[in-house]
Formats: C-alpha cells, structure tokens, sequence
C-alpha cells in the first residue's frame, strides 16, 4: 500500500490496524501524481473532516489537503500496467479476491 501520511502514521496506521503487508509513504503525493490518481479536498469537506478531527496537514505532513483515489495496480517487470482498478468514491472498494485472481490469472 502506498499512503501520502508520513512515515510516523504510516507506522502507527499499520500497528493499529494490524496490516502484514507494507505500507509505503508517498510524501505529496508523488507517486500518485504520476498515475494521475491525486485530488484536493474543497472547503466544505475540508472543515466536514477538521470538525470530526480529521486533520489530513497532520497525517500527511503537509497543507495541501490532497489525497490520492484509491487504486489498485499490477505492474509487470518490464513496468507495464497490466491491471488497475480505480474509483474516486473511497467508499467503494473492489474485493482484493477480484485483484487475486486477476494476477493468477496472468501467471498461470
């Protein structure tokens, strides 16, 4: 997984929340830049999530208030995009089954 939090949360996120796999940190974003996958949260939702003490300037360590959308990829060796599911609602979320079973299918 990759996350624009810092390091420090990134840590604690993957303690908390028990997680075995990594969890990279994409300091602004970056890496999801370049996949064109970063948005900015307007005002409204902004001041939504600081009233509910959500504070992203202090997860990520930086004011801009942009997050990527969740995606999945699978890159081959040769860096060629082979699977990608994306949706800009962070709420809907494809089974990771889905995402299994399209890496074995390109193995076996």
């Amino acid at each position: 997984m990759i996350s624009p939090q810092t390091e420090k949360h990134c840590r604690e996120f993957k303690e908390e929340k028990g997680l075995s796999m990594e969890l990279l940190s994409d300091p602004g974003n970056r890496v999801a830049e370049q996949y064109g996958l970063v948005y900015i949260y307007p005002g409204d939702l902004k001041k939504a999530y600081l009233q509910l003490g959500i504070d992203l300037e202090k997860y990520n360590g930086d004011d801009s208030w942009r997050l990527p959308i969740p995606a999945r990829y699978i890159i081959d060796k040769d860096h060629v995009i082979r699977y990608v599911v994306a949706n800009a609602d962070h709420t809907v979320r494809t089974d990771p089954e889905h995402t299994i079973r399209a890496l074995k299918g390109m193995v076996g």
